[in-house]
């Protein structure tokens, strides 16, 4: 017997009398969001002036980069905890966000000058903003793997990988409403770091704690 075909009997096996995996995943992403919920507001909560801001557009726009990130992750990681489920669309998918970001730079680039993207770029929250994205988002990213334990993913780093980058979305989604730097340019260069500081532990994670 293959080991794919093993893996896909006993994952069979294992779901005749367990929670389906997709209501598991559900669950987890509930538990997540509640968690990074109350970490963020025990550690920072949201900015002073977020009555305001909600009517900008580039604050705005931090949530939809974020958003994207974290349901195109979401539909991924279920498919790649499930054997023999195809991936490669959903995966097509994971361009969206960075697709997005990449049009808000440019707009950005055209619309501010040039005097002022280095100020835009470094902004005056980096630290705090690479802190508190993995603080957040390093409770979601343990249910995430936890769950992927409890299916069955035949490609472990790379499905731990995308656990992380959820874990990121969803933690950057919560951080966004305290960060005062709106600019795309912070969002690009920050954002991203601290979230594939996420995706690494997520990887490193899947490697020791998922595999069959």
């Amino acid at each position: 017997m293959r080991t794919d075909d093993l893996i896909k009997a006993l994952d069979a096996d294992a779901r005749s009398t367990a929670m389906p995996l997709g209501s598991a995943w559900w669950a987890g992403a509930g538990a997540a969001t509640l968690i990074a919920a109350v970490v963020f507001w025990l550690a920072i909560g949201p900015r002073t002036d977020i009555a305001t801001a909600i009517y900008t557009a580039r604050f705005v726009a931090k949530f939809v980069f974020t958003m994207a990130l974290a349901v195109s992750a979401f539909a991924l990681i279920r498919a790649l905890s499930t054997p023999g489920a195809s991936t490669s669309r959903l995966a097509a998918w994971m361009i969206a966000a960075p697709l997005l970001v990449v049009i808000a730079v440019v707009l950005e680039l055209l619309s501010v000058p040039a005097a002022d993207w280095g100020r835009r770029l470094v902004g005056s929250n980096m630290l705090i903003c690479l802190t508190f994205i993995p603080l957040i988002g390093i409770g979601p990213l343990a249910v995430f793997l936890a769950v992927l334990r409890y299916g069955a993913p035949t490609r472990a780093v790379l499905a731990g990988s995308v656990a992380g980058l959820l874990a990121g979305g969803l933690a950057a989604n919560f951080y966004a409403a305290h960060c005062f730097d709106d600019s795309p340019l912070f969002v690009a260069t920050w954002y991203t770091i601290a979230i594939a500081i996420l995706a690494a532990l997520g990887a490193l994670g899947a490697r020791l704690f998922v595999r069959w």
